[in-house]
């Protein structure tokens, strides 16, 4: 049903602006990308990803914007799509007090992306460096790492070695590793 294809589209001119950037940002960067096309479907649930995840034979993860208590502190946290999240597991190692979920509307702010279409390329709209990555050690494993264009009606892979490195540094963004368990710890 869904098929794989390198590169962007041959025309992208009635895609999103945003979706446009990202292709674009990649392009200039010689990065070598893998498209899934899936305008009837948006993959903005795990469950709705399954699918499409065949496909890409790549690292999908789960996207997470996450603040805290003050809303002063914004987090994009990517964790494997298959790993469970637990709140209390994360604070500790990012040195806050709380995290919850942002809004929509800081979302739409920082990142030029709505719910659902949660993806690294929003970085490359936060010129002010307002959100801090975050990324759990299991990601990094995969040679291959999927995400969507800023809207979720399409998916990419692209290299773990040039998302994290080449794509990353051109959004002017680093990382901060972590090490999210996923399952209830025993704390006793």
């Amino acid at each position: 049903m869904y098929k794989l294809e390198k590169g962007s589209p041959a025309d992208y001119s009635s895609r999103l602006e945003k979706e446009q950037r990202c292709y674009r940002l990649m392009d200039e960067l010689g990065i070598e990308y893998y498209r899934c096309d899936h305008p009837d479907a948006n993959a903005d649930t795990m469950e709705a990803c399954l699918e499409i995840d065949k496909i890409l034979e790549a690292v999908v993860c789960k996207n997470l914007f996450l603040t805290n208590r003050q809303h002063t502190e914004y987090y994009l946290l990517m964790m494997p799509g298959d790993k469970v999240f637990k709140t209390k597991e994360l604070p500790s190692q990012l040195g806050c007090a709380r995290l919850s979920f942002a809004s929509s509307d800081e979302m739409e702010q920082y990142l030029d992306i709505t719910p659902g279409s949660v993806s690294i390329l929003g970085l490359m709209n936060d010129k002010d460096n307002r959100v801090q990555l975050v990324v759990d050690e299991d990601v990094l494993k995969g040679e291959y790492v999927g995400c969507h264009p800023c809207i979720n009606t399409s998916s990419l892979k692209i290299k773990t070695v040039d998302m994290f490195g080449i794509l990353l540094e051109s959004m002017n963004h680093t990382m901060r590793i972590v090490k999210l368990i996923g399952e209830e710890q025993d704390i006793s």
